[in-house]
């Protein structure tokens, strides 16, 4: 496939591998690409190849249709070999969605201690409506009376809809750890922002880093924040562990990451992905000079319409970004009548 390059990223591969089927990245690492029912319409897995079987970072949700081109892959480029390690780099479903399928199948989970409290911890946390500290959440944030009236009624997502169940019992992996995949020896770097503890896996002595969402090349990871931790400032995690991954990274090296095509040019969009945040909070400053609620900071954050669809993603990375601005002393804030914050910015642009 013939490399192509943006702005100093370039991307060796210049399309995904089909259903079911699987491109050698490196010898004996594959990249596998799952379907996923939203926008956003894959998720990127990895098999390194052990020789007796497979080490897998990553598995996809837990439906029908990805249980079955996780079986075709099984059957097809993964040469029918089991697959006796699952590697899960953070919580979200789509990325921890078939561990537990696996496990049931004889694998060990590998993941961070906090991914695997998450996710067992929210499959087991089922709500046919939602609870009442996530109706004050929207309140809180300004969500509009006839979306609030509606999602108040329905059925929230709920994890155990697409992750199966995790049994009691995982292997940790940490910070500085090493690890033995595909007959390579990988360090463990975490970040924080996107999720917590979200595990990065860096080649000793060679060019590959595996980064989940923590590493995307030309989108960037949602950082969100959400009932069970109001006051939370992501975009400060996130750009922390963007400064600590920088002495790290190498022009050279080829990222494998959790969405779209692995890229070279880390250095790069390591510096993009904190000016990103920065762009955005500067935005959102000089929107602030009239008090807002936090549906009503979109236009400055994203620079586009925002649907139905992603307007839940898209709250919640208001509310982490008018967080940083309170915890920072850029913003104040002040509850209205029916509950919503009002934030105003302590510094209005010049």
């Amino acid at each position: 496939m013939p490399a192509i390059a943006t702005d100093g990223i370039r991307y060796p591969f210049d399309r995904a591998p089909a259903t079911g089927e699987a491109v050698e990245v490196a010898e004996g690492v594959l990249w596998l690409r799952l379907p996923l029912p939203m926008a956003l319409d894959h998720v990127n897995v990895y098999a390194l190849d052990d020789g007796d079987g497979w080490t897998l970072v990553d598995t996809g949700l837990d439906t029908r249709r990805t249980r079955a081109a996780m079986e075709a892959a099984l059957a097809g480029p993964l040469k029918g070999k089991p697959v006796h390690r699952v590697v899960v780099t953070h919580y979200h479903p789509d990325h921890v969605g078939l561990a537990g399928w696996f496990q049931a199948r004889g694998a060990e989970l590998l993941t961070t201690r906090t991914s695997w409290l998450f996710a067992r911890m929210l499959t087991l946390d089922e709500h046919p409506v939602p609870v009442a500290e996530t109706l004050e959440f929207w309140r809180a944030a300004g969500m509009a009376p006839d979306l609030f009236a509606a999602r108040a009624a329905e059925r929230p997502f709920n994890f155990c809809d697409v992750v199966a169940p995790l049994p009691l019992g995982y292997t940790r992996i940490a910070e500085g750890q090493r690890l033995r995949m595909g007959g390579r020896d990988w360090t463990v770097r975490i970040g924080h922002g996107h999720a917590p503890d979200h595990a990065t896996f860096w080649e000793v002595g060679g060019n590959l880093v595996i980064g989940g969402d923590q590493l995307l090349p030309s989108i960037s990871a949602n950082l969100g924040v959400y009932a069970s931790e109001p006051s939370a400032d992501p975009v400060a995690e996130w750009i922390a562990s963007c400064e600590a991954f920088r002495p790290h990274a190498r022009a050279g090296q080829l990222v494998l990451p959790g969405h779209k095509l692995p890229f070279t040019g880390l250095p790069t969009r390591l510096i993009q992905m904190i000016e990103n945040h920065t762009g955005a909070l500067a935005r959102l400053q000089a929107h602030l000079t009239t008090p807002r609620t936090a549906a009503e900071c979109f236009a400055p954050l994203f620079k586009r319409p925002i649907g139905e669809g992603e307007y839940g993603l898209a709250l919640v990375e208001a509310v982490a970004h008018l967080n940083h601005l309170l915890h920072a002393g850029l913003a104040v804030r002040a509850k209205r009548e029916d509950g919503a914050w009002l934030w105003q910015t302590t510094n209005p642009p010049t």
